[in-house]
């Protein structure tokens, strides 16, 4: 059998030999995209590439991109552990070009790669094009010799790819792998598309227009491509199973969690475990790239994601902290790809360690708390959001915490009334301030800190970076809206190094 190291490497080195620098991943945590909370995609280190704000010494490009989905719009945290896909830590590999080669190639390679390198037998593969991208369609029956039924027209934007509103935008044509009829669904476009026979492992995307502010789309001078395959996705397929926990990689953690806490991954154990096994890539690595826990930005998503892994194994029946026993088996599965895992590895155990030691306590105090609490309430019926907020508030116990205890009672949690206190609490600390007799020019940043959100430091990681401009202050203390040239202001950013 095949191993994930090995995929990740024979992709790599295929590109490599067909005039592609391989590049190594980027660090998670984005200087190039200051709207982006972490790197959710391969393309996000080559976005200015594609843009023509920046130039590389090369113009065809391969990686393996370490990449998080775990807050914002891409958020796949409370799927993880309960379905064959979802994770918070992916790997997507990735071969880009920049104004070069075009859509007949990147159809060449990835068929050649797929069917003559991998070998995956070829009636079990399927594509999609955009509905009005005649040329893809008729490249796929020339380089591949699939038949029409197998080239599926989408008429969606899931086949059709932009960057935003305006800028680089373009068809897109997916792969499909067919995982066989015993697992229920159907092909892409049909009314069973949603089930999980047909697994998508391969998405190019063609880069060939201009969106416009006003609208019209025109054709870029130089076209480009931009490809996506999941690693997991497409070593579940070579390793003949359907559920991505049960390649390789995540076999030796999950199996890694039952020695420590010495419970089987059976039953209702095995969601605990697995969930413990993907959390546990994504705290690693995001440690590994600066990240900190913290009740803010990324390090609070860092501290939820870890949280969420700590409280399975409390649920396994833990008596100590176990995460940072398990970072030595992940640097075994991952270091030689990715040696700032290794350099990193006294730090991320460090951290797990005293993270976990505290967290048991807020954990054991506030599960009693909930207990009391929720007396009484029976499946259907909801915690009051008043009782929420006094446990996060009082006893530090977080409201995604308390959701998650009582999602498994299927006791539900007043949101609306959560919300309305922490209101509350936030205007009663606010006229407390008033009162200290602060300097009342200074409310301007109570006004900002309030509704943008602390500005995030990123120094850690890096000197250099980009931030997103979220307020403008004049010398009298005043926030605005614009400046001229030569107005004195000061500028708050989403994030900044400084």
């Amino acid at each position: 059998m095949i191993s994930t190291n090995d995929i990740r490497r024979s992709f790599l080195d295929y590109f490599a030999a067909n005039g592609h620098e391989a590049v190594a991943s980027a660090p998670l945590v984005p200087h190039n995209d200051p709207t982006l909370m972490f790197v959710n995609a391969g393309m996000v280190p080559f976005k200015n590439v594609f843009t023509g704000l920046e130039t590389r010494p090369y113009q065809r490009a391969t990686s393996s991109q370490k990449c998080v989905r775990a807050g914002g719009k891409h958020n796949d945290l409370d799927n993880v552990g309960y379905t064959a896909r979802h994770h918070t830590f992916f790997e997507m590999l990735g071969n880009f070009s920049f104004g070069d080669y075009f859509k007949e190639q990147a159809i060449h390679h990835a068929w050649t790669l797929l069917t003559r390198e991998w070998k995956l037998p070829v009636e079990r593969l399927t594509v999609t094009v955009y509905h009005t991208d005649d040329e893809a369609a008729a490249l796929w029956r020339k380089i591949a010799g699939l038949p029409e039924e197998r080239i599926v027209r989408i008429a969606t934007s899931d086949n059709f790819w932009s960057m935003g509103d305006t800028g680089p935008c373009g068809p897109c044509s997916e792969i499909f792998f067919d995982h066989g009829d015993h697992i229920a669904g159907g092909p892409p476009g049909s009314p069973d598309e949603d089930g999980d026979r047909f697994v998508e492992i391969w998405n190019l995307v063609f880069m060939q227009f201009d969106q416009r502010a006003d609208g019209e789309r025109v054709d870029l001078p130089r076209p480009s491509i931009d490809t996506g395959m999941g690693l997991e996705r497409i070593a579940a397929a070579l390793q003949g199973v359907h559920d991505n926990y049960d390649t390789d990689t995540f076999r030796t953690l999950v199996g890694a969690s039952e020695n420590v806490i010495g419970v089987p991954a059976q039953g209702a154990q095995r969601a605990s475990h697995r969930v413990i096994a993907d959390h546990l890539r994504s705290t690693s690595f995001l440690l590994a790239d600066g990240v900190l826990p913290s009740n803010e930005g990324r390090g609070y998503v860092l501290r939820r994601i870890m949280r969420r892994a700590m409280r399975h194994a409390h649920l396994l029946g833990a008596a100590e902290p176990v995460m940072h026993r398990l970072v030595p088996t992940l640097v075994d599965e991952m270091g030689n790809a990715y040696p700032e895992l290794t350099r990193a590895q006294a730090l991320i155990e460090e951290v797990l360690e005293r993270e976990e030691v505290q967290f048991r306590r807020t954990l054991a105090n506030g599960l009693k708390l909930l207990d009391e609490a929720t007396t009484g309430l029976s499946a259907g019926e909801s915690l009051p959001g008043d009782v929420a907020f006094r446990l996060y508030d009082t006893y530090g116990f977080p409201y995604d915490l308390t959701e998650d205890a009582l999602r498994e009672r299927g006791i539900g949690v007043d949101r609306a009334g959560f919300d309305a206190a922490m209101a509350e609490q936030k205007a009663a600390a606010r006229a407390a301030w008033k009162g200290s007799g602060e300097a009342s020019d200074s409310e301007v940043w109570f006004d900002i800190a309030e509704s943008e959100g602390a500005s995030e430091f990123t120094g850690y990681a890096a000197l250099e970076g980009e931030g997103r401009v979220v307020a403008l202050v004049d010398a009298q203390g005043a926030r605005i809206e614009a400046a001229r040239e030569g107005d004195r202001v000061s500028v708050v950013t989403n994030q900044t190094p400084l």
